[in-house]
């Protein structure tokens, strides 16, 4: 018999992630603060629940993708929240990015009441949810994440595991950081280029070639056109450097100052909503 699978907030990876499970025959159950979201995954098949406790009530793996801390928050503590309607027995996992100080006091909460925690934060953006090809950053118990295997099998093409509950998150607010870096650099070079006359054509097709790589593919795209729909938008970005920076906070990392403020710049221009490696065409 499948696993029963929960998904607690229906964006992009979230509504992505719950196709898939439907595809692969997985019962699944679903909740998002605005009901109406649900619509088309209720039309083939998946069950809407009135809360997150319900969702973790019916569901033997369920999964939080929401927004941010505050959202992801609400959605676990609440009265009528996953942890209300947990069971020793059940998997519980946080895909949402979110900071290292919750997702510390989350692992926490979760072995105080003796529930199994995992969390398996993201990588792929709109494409891999919407195709089954995300990659999963996996923090938790080593053994809980091998079983997890045929779930993941309908939503990623490949999983990392990293260690114990909390690794998976840090490596993602890392690699954020990391890609979000290569992006401005990649907009650095080509104001480079336009700056002594280049065809910014094929710099960036070269770009594309050397040093290469998805980011800078994505980052070349996004210069000469807007993306419609967006993978990941600014305003998420600012939130996940925010993130980065009290992770970091301590530490010398040169350059997250300079990546933060660029895009949170873009933000406060009224760009959010635009997608995160649109930045450098604003700036053009």
């Amino acid at each position: 018999m499948s696993l029963k699978i929960g998904v607690v907030g229906l964006g992009i990876m979230g509504r992505g992630m719950a196709i898939n499970f439907l595809k692969h025959g997985f019962p699944v159950y679903v909740w998002n603060r605005t009901p109406s979201v649900a619509d088309e995954l209720v039309a083939q098949g998946a069950t809407l629940m009135a809360s997150p406790k319900e969702v973790a009530s019916s569901a033997d793996v369920i999964f939080e993708v929401t927004a941010n801390d505050e959202s992801s928050r609400a959605v676990w503590k609440s009265p009528d929240g996953i942890l209300a309607g947990a069971e020793a027995k059940k998997i519980l996992i946080a895909s949402a990015t979110l900071s290292v100080q919750w997702i510390d006091e989350l692992i926490a909460l979760c072995a105080q009441q003796g529930f199994q925690f995992c969390d398996i934060p993201l990588t792929g953006g709109r494409i891999g949810a919407e195709t089954g090809t995300l990659t999963l950053l996996c923090g938790g118990d080593p053994t809980v994440i091998k079983g997890l295997q045929p779930v993941f099998d309908a939503i990623a093409k490949k999983v990392f595991y990293f260690g114990q509950a909390g690794r998976g998150m840090r490596y993602k607010l890392i690699l954020n950081f990391m890609q979000a870096l290569h992006i401005v650099g990649f907009g650095a070079a080509m104001k480079m280029a336009k700056a002594h006359h280049m065809d910014l054509e094929k710099v960036s097709e070269a770009l594309v070639e050397r040093p290469g790589g998805v980011i800078t593919k994505i980052a070349r795209d996004r210069y000469f056109n807007d993306a419609d729909p967006i993978s990941f938008s600014i305003e998420w970005i600012v939130k996940d450097l925010t993130y980065v920076k009290q992770y970091a906070a301590e530490l010398d990392v040169p350059f997250l100052d300079d990546v933060l403020k660029i895009y949170s710049d873009a933000l406060s221009h009224g760009s959010g909503h635009k997608d995160w490696a649109s930045v450098n065409r604003l700036a053009r």
